[in-house]
């Protein structure tokens, strides 16, 4: 990555200046104090878990909240929280919320091979924070997903580093807080590691498996929680879904051609997820792109989706805008797909918070097609074949691939050792593309 290109990349990454620093340093600040002075438990969302811890350390059952989505394990990880005083916690879960928002943005640039001192690191996480609503909300909420914007990237990262085993334990660890991130599994399946795969189950269903035998009902997640999601939720949970299971039913379509075509849109997505896997194009780029449509394709279909999940799969595309190689954050319809999301807009007939999940829905939709179709391209992408020989302009005879014997003027091999056997042309390419193959390429 060059600083001195002359377009705006080049811009990009030279290093900021100290002003951007402290602009930096003042609006996550600014969002921290806001947060604990308008709420209790360090938000809404970790008002939930801390309360079910606070019932299990009394003796109840956690998952008598039906609100309370998340695995035994998160009961264990939040026990600490009620512990401390409300005040001190108003403050400490903001702060872990943001730090862990601002480490996924540094992993993501990592990932991308952009400096951490660069013009980009400062000023894209500040556009993340000032122009990205989904940002100010999961500090406000102290919704658990913010482990999960920083374990993708950390996880990817360690993957391009062929470190796979380990990257599994970040995703299992992420997943025994909350399962987010289990769909991204299927990239562990794509690329055949299969001891990282095996890393990422099993950390989250030993925990789980550990925390439960502690809990009054250690069957609740499946007997209580997990039919609450199939369920759809209730009233309250519905209104601020996302997913097209949950939005279009409120514009009259019923809910079983919504569920039909929320399915077959998280299949399509998959496909195109595979796909971008197999084809060409930059490591991290591959990573990336591939993980985000999984994700995306995850949360068309699910229930619960909010605003906030997009922020999984967002900084890490866009961390990769001064990258090497065309990213899919460069182009105006990823762009377009954030246009819902710029706070202070006021939409007609949108106005109510209630209503926000469409648009929601509208960024969730127009960014999955944004990538799935950037997948579909790159997916036609593979490396090269070898070069085959090419005759000479001057009629004498073919040159021939290096490696190859030379001739001698009568038109035989020159003396010398025998010539390894060549390979078939196909097979060459094949053994050169590391992205062609479900298996081949990163950490080999």
């Amino acid at each position: 990555m060059s600083e001195h290109k002359s377009d705006i990349s080049g811009w990009l990454v030279r290093r900021a200046t100290w002003h951007l620093w402290v602009v930096l340093a003042a609006v996550p600040a600014a969002l921290v104090v806001r947060t604990a002075r308008v709420t209790s438990d360090g938000g809404m969302d970790n008002a939930i878990v801390v309360r079910a811890a606070r019932v299990w350390l009394a003796g109840g059952s956690p998952y008598d909240d039906s609100h309370f989505l998340y695995l035994p394990s998160a009961v264990l990880a939040a026990a600490p929280q009620a512990l401390v005083p409300r005040g001190v916690l108003g403050v400490l879960v903001p702060v872990a919320v943001t730090g862990c928002l601002v480490g996924g943005w540094v992993c993501a640039l990592r990932l991308h091979g952009v400096p951490l001192r660069s013009r980009f690191a400062a000023l894209g996480l500040i556009g993340l924070a000032v122009g990205f609503a989904p940002f100010a909300h999961l500090v406000l909420l102290g919704n658990w997903t913010a482990t999960a914007v920083l374990a993708l990237p950390l996880g990817l990262l360690l993957a391009g580093r062929g470190r796979w085993v380990a990257a599994g334990a970040v995703i299992g660890a992420a997943l025994a807080l909350k399962p987010l991130l289990a769909p991204v599994g299927l990239l562990f399946v794509f690329a055949g590691r299969w001891r990282g795969l095996a890393v990422l189950v099993g950390v989250p269903v030993v925990a789980s498996a550990s925390a439960a035998l502690l809990l009054p009902d250690p069957v609740g997640f499946f007997t209580r929680t997990l039919p609450f999601l199939v369920r759809g939720g209730d009233g309250f949970v519905r209104m601020y879904e996302a997913s097209p299971v949950a939005v279009l039913p409120r514009v009259g379509v019923p809910e079983v051609v919504a569920a039909g075509v929320a399915l077959v849109a998280a299949g399509a997505g998959v496909g195109c997820a595979y796909r971008r896997w197999r084809g060409g194009g930059a490591r991290a780029g591959r990573l990336a792109e591939t993980a985000a449509m999984l994700m995306l394709s995850a949360f068309l279909v699910s229930r619960p989706s909010y605003d906030h999940y997009l922020l999984v799969v967002v900084p890490v595309l866009v961390a990769g805008v001064p990258g090497e190689g065309a990213a899919v954050a460069r182009g105006a319809w990823f762009w377009l797909a954030m246009v819902p999301q710029v706070p202070g807009v006021s939409w007609p007939y949108l106005e109510a918070v209630q209503r926000r999940a469409f648009l929601d829905a509208v960024t969730l939709c127009a960014l999955a097609v944004t990538v799935a179709v950037r997948c579909v391209r790159l997916g036609r992408v593979l490396s090269p074949p070898p070069p085959l020989p090419v005759p000479s302009s001057r009629g004498a005879a073919p040159s021939t691939p290096s490696g190859a014997p030379p001739l001698n003027p009568t038109g035989g091999s020159a003396p010398g050792p025998p010539a390894s056997p060549t390979r078939h042309p196909t097979r060459s390419a094949k053994g050169l593309d590391s992205g062609a193959s479900g298996t081949g390429g990163l950490g080999e």
